[in-house]
């Protein structure tokens, strides 16, 4: 029988401690299976972002008169369903290695990595929540790659922040298409209604503050889809937190 992802992580942890490791380009490996060089390229959103939606500032914009943080136009002519959103890097050439490397090929060992990003990046986010929920697959997609990327990222995360895991608290209740390559009218229409809290998980987050973990933001039509679900199931507050963020639409696969 063919090893499982999680077994594969564990023997694949076990080799590196007898081989050291490479890094995903092929260098010595550091912090976490990425090289020096590709650390240096990963855009990391450590400077000012918008409140809503995680994009960077080109500077800081300030607070408003009542101590609310800034958003961008984009957030203001429309809000969402969620509070707020960040993101701990870019999702660009140097970034999508990592993250797709976790999607589609089995390297559960770099869940962990993507986790501390997120915990730094969306500590604010993570303070004042109570538990964490994933963007979930639907059972036919999860069943083709055995596991949900973005709950392989949750998990850890939990253990990091202290917060409650909840695993299915969320569920895709239809087999939306891929959101790449459409536009994000095309990416809203696609995953409408979509998501659904089960009537069994419903005390599970009603009233609770609920932090959404995903790997990738493009235009945050999936987010606000399983906002919409949770809040509608009595959430007292979502937020979103992600591995990356696409700054702008460009065809990037994901």
């Amino acid at each position: 029988m063919k090893p499982g992802p999680r077994a594969r992580a564990l023997w694949r942890t076990g080799l590196d401690l007898v081989f050291p490791p490479q890094s995903l380009d092929g260098a010595p490996a550091q912090a976490g299976g990425l090289s020096p060089e590709t650390w240096a390229r990963i855009h990391f959103l450590d400077g000012p972002v918008c409140d809503g939606c995680g994009a960077p500032f080109e500077y800081d914009q300030g607070q408003g008169p009542n101590g609310e943080r800034a958003r961008c136009a984009g957030c203001m002519a429309r809000p969402r369903a969620f509070q707020s959103a960040r993101a701990a890097c870019l999702y660009d050439e140097a970034s999508r290695d990592p993250i797709l490397k976790l999607k589609h090929a089995d390297r559960l060992d770099l869940a962990p990595l993507l986790a501390r990003w997120i915990s730094r990046s969306a500590r604010e986010l993570l303070a004042e929540a109570d538990a964490l929920v994933p963007v979930p697959l639907h059972r036919a997609r999860l069943f083709r790659r055995r596991y949900n990327q973005a709950a392989e990222i949750a998990r850890p995360l939990a253990a990091l922040s202290g917060l409650a895991y909840l695993p299915d608290a969320l569920v895709r209740r239809r087999a939306t298409e891929s959101q790449a390559g459409k536009s994000g009218a095309g990416r809203r229409r696609n995953v409408a209604a979509a998501f659904a809290v089960p009537p069994a998980r419903a005390a599970q987050v009603a009233g609770r503050r609920i932090v959404l973990i995903d790997d990738v933001m493009t235009t945050g039509a999936t987010a606000e889809g399983c906002a919409r679900a949770l809040k509608a199931a009595g959430a007292a507050r979502v937020d979103v937190a992600v591995v990356a963020r696409v700054k702008e639409m460009g065809g990037l696969t994901i």
